[in-house]
């Protein structure tokens, strides 16, 4: 589960970003929605450990990771928090299964394979990432994401560019395993299509409206 309370960041010369207070248990689902600008993907990158919040804390499983050191932070990243990035990064010499297992905290080949056959990627791993789809490209990257069966699982713009039909597959899919990891899922999205697929949601607001 993932809690926030009084969390806030501040860019050098940028104003103060106030965020909502929320918790999301494990096998709960949140939406962030909000324009370009407002500040989502900051958020995301402060649940993730990637920026240190200026104020407020954030608990992880009970564990109050706004306060851990950048190794320790490291370490935990790795072995409790799922990511799917907005762009997929993939390293392009490998084959799809060495890139589920290129991280040292998940990096079992027959776990992979297990995941490659919930997500239906079982057929495309000995090719490489050029050679696939944009929507092949997002049921691996989500693979990755539940490799080490995360405490946490965190989306940025996962649909925005895909159709209807893409959109609702990769939003049940991320559903889908964040049930069976019982993960918290936190998307953040400008996508309104999603509001239907998840219930629960926050709005953040432009930036510039904020008080500092």
């Amino acid at each position: 589960m993932i809690k926030v309370k009084q969390l806030s960041y501040k860019y050098p010369s940028g104003p103060l970003i106030h965020f909502p207070d929320f918790e999301v248990k494990g096998g709960e689902s949140l939406l962030v929605l909000g324009e370009s600008g407002c500040g989502k993907t900051t958020l995301l990158h402060l649940l993730a450990g990637l920026l240190r919040p200026t104020s407020g804390k954030i608990w992880i499983d009970d564990k109050l990771v706004s306060q851990l050191n950048n190794s320790q932070m490291d370490q935990f990243r790795g072995e409790q928090i799922g990511l799917v990035f907005q762009k997929n990064y993939f390293i392009e010499s490998l084959n799809i299964l060495n890139n589920l297992i290129v991280s040292p905290y998940s990096n079992n080949k027959d776990h992979a394979v297990t995941i490659s056959k919930r997500l239906g990627i079982e057929e495309i791993l000995n090719r490489y990432p050029k050679q696939l789809s944009v929507g092949q490209q997002q049921r691996v990257s989500i693979g990755r994401a539940v490799m080490n069966a995360p405490m946490l699982l965190l989306a940025d713009e996962p649909t925005s560019a895909l159709d209807y039909r893409n959109c609702k597959n990769v939003i049940n899919l991320l559903l889908e395993e964040s049930v069976n990891n019982n993960a918290a899922l936190v998307i953040v999205t400008h996508d309104d299509r999603l509001k239907k697929e998840v219930h629960n949601n926050i709005e953040l607001f432009p930036i510039t409206n904020q008080m500092n």
